[in-house]
């Protein structure tokens, strides 16, 4: 009997140490959510089967167990008032504001090589065929403030997402603001919000309410169903199953990897990152060796035209090029091993 008493207090000290270590298997994820920025969601880490087997695009090929830790990741993209402070703060001038220098263009010819960017220009409403990517001009002028051309604007559009962003535009505003552009694999867990199968952010159907896509036949015509026929303000559609807004369509956003055809590289693999700029390649561009992933899909994508807004869809983008349809959204790392 003396020997059942004198074990009752190891018993209890079990006891409290198993409900110890169950607390803290809950408890630090309430903290980490904490600790994210203002505007930020926490994404707890985890382990998914990045990409999609699909012979329409054998750029997702899949790899299974690829896995991240925990990050916090903007609730929606970069706006034009989020950027603006930015630029009052600095003085910083985007790669569309600046001219292109002789050293780096020794071809061109002073007129083409003022500052400007690429903006997207539907064909002529009586056209019935025109030529592939014939769409998009390169206008002087263009850039975050003037979207479509000096003559345009950003007044009254703050909460608009920022466009004509470059990479090297969106790594000045993340060091500004101590965040960083999220890696590839980091980007498609955030955009699945759990639904690790699925086709969509939101399930396996298509839906024209669920994100600013394009709707009707590009580039000839929109029939605006989601009720916008370019770019709508951040948050205008149904977050995904972890709070995060236009993770599908409205801007294609930038990640940190360089592009390589699938991702057999980052099966297996904690935290990947294709950062080595010699070992991205893109077979559609063999003439374009430095080339990012972007993701999400943007208001230009419609089924029979890029059909990329999917989480494991994927493009390949020049780090230098900026258009009305590419803006970015950051991720604030919890652990130094990202």
């Amino acid at each position: 009997m003396q020997n059942k008493f004198f074990l009752l207090p190891f018993a209890f000290l079990f006891v409290c140490i198993l409900f110890f270590l169950l607390l803290l298997a809950i408890v630090p994820p309430a903290f980490a959510a904490n600790s994210c920025p203002e505007g930020m969601v926490f994404i707890n880490g985890g382990t998914f089967r990045m990409g999609a087997d699909s012979l329409k695009f054998p750029e997702e090929r899949s790899a299974p167990n690829v896995s991240v830790s925990s990050f916090c990741i903007d609730a929606h993209e970069i706006t034009n008032a989020e950027f603006a402070k930015f630029v009052k703060a600095t003085g910083y001038k985007t790669v569309a504001e600046l001219p292109l220098s002789k050293e780096d263009f020794p071809d061109l010819p002073d007129e083409q090589r003022l500052a400007g960017s690429l903006v997207f220009q539907p064909p002529k409403e009586d056209a019935q065929q025109v030529p592939f990517l014939s769409w998009w001009n390169w206008t002087v002028g263009a850039n975050w403030q003037h979207p479509f051309g000096k003559d345009s604007s950003i007044q009254g559009k703050d909460n608009y997402p920022v466009v004509h962003i470059a990479y090297k535009d969106a790594e000045a505003y993340a060091k500004w603001i101590g965040k960083s552009i999220s890696t590839e694999a980091q980007w498609e867990y955030a955009a699945r919000g759990g639904l690790d199968d699925a086709t969509y952010a939101w399930g396996d159907q298509y839906s024209e309410n669920k994100a600013n896509t394009w709707q009707g036949i590009f580039p000839f015509f929109n029939t605006k169903a989601d009720g916008y026929k370019g770019l709508a303000p951040v948050g205008s559609f149904p977050p995904n199953g972890y709070g995060l807004y236009d993770i599908t369509g409205n801007v294609w956003e930038w990640t940190a990897d360089f592009f390589q055809d699938g991702h057999d590289h980052q099966a297996h693999q904690y935290n990947p990152i294709v950062s080595d700029r010699t070992e991205g390649f893109d077979p559609k561009k063999p003439d374009e060796s430095v080339l990012h992933v972007i993701k999400g899909g943007s208001y230009l994508c419609a089924p029979n035209y890029c059909s990329r807004y999917r989480p494991a869809a994927r493009e390949s983008e020049s780090p230098d090029t900026g258009t009305t349809h590419i803006g970015f959204r950051l991720v604030k790392n919890l652990t130094d091993s990202n």
